[in-house]
């Protein structure tokens, strides 16, 4: 089902809207970075983003890395499919409803965590009638310390919901969490927001902005 779902938003243009908050101990917002992209099909039919305008960047004590891009885009969103299957243990945790929806609950760890490799540790809400995903709560892994600097990462929950009447897609991300570096602790807000999703057909026409 998973793959499925996967190849099914393959053929979707989304609009994609980040926004990670530096939050002091009191909750005051104090650095903010804010981006959206629009995940689009070229004239050629091949996928790509374009950002919309320039990102707004006045993060004070954190800085985005090429691996919170990279779980921006694989893991936040995280689908279960076919060939990722070897790469985790799965554990069933009972059942539990969502939302007036019957579901399984699964837990998700990866079996080894190889150099370079981004991976889910968490859990998955599955519908009992058809087997999709409808929520995933967890965090990117693993955690990356150097004796220079730390790469840490939130604790997220992903909610999908039906797009197209069958397929379930990530709607929002949200995280609230508190990362624990060596100068001290970090209040991070983080949230994620899939709007837009259209079917792309070879018959679409796509206008670029100037």
């Amino acid at each position: 089902m998973e793959t499925e779902t996967q190849q099914a938003r393959g053929h979707y243009t989304y609009r994609q809207t980040v926004t990670v908050e530096e939050l002091s101990d009191r909750g005051a917002m104090v650095g903010q970075y804010h981006e959206v992209r629009d995940v689009i099909f070229s004239p050629a039919a091949e996928r790509t983003e374009v950002m919309i305008g320039a990102p707004l960047e006045t993060l004070k004590n954190l800085k985005l890395t090429d691996e919170d891009f990279a779980d921006i885009r694989n893991i936040q969103p995280f689908v279960l499919v076919d060939e990722l299957l070897s790469l985790y243990e799965t554990k069933p945790r009972g059942d539990e409803k969502i939302d007036d929806v019957d579901c399984w609950v699964l837990q998700v760890k990866p079996r080894q965590i190889l150099s370079g490799q981004r991976l889910f540790d968490g859990m998955l809400w599955i519908k009992k009638d058809d087997f999709a995903i409808i929520r995933s709560e967890g965090q990117a892994v693993p955690q990356l310390h150097t004796a220079k600097e730390e790469n840490l990462f939130p604790r997220f929950t992903t909610v999908r919901e039906p797009v197209d009447g069958k397929h379930w897609f990530p709607v929002f991300t949200y995280a609230d969490d508190t990362l624990a570096f060596r100068t001290g602790l970090q209040r991070i807000r983080l949230q994620i927001r899939y709007s837009n999703y259209k079917r792309f057909s070879a018959d679409s026409t796509i206008q670029f902005a100037k």
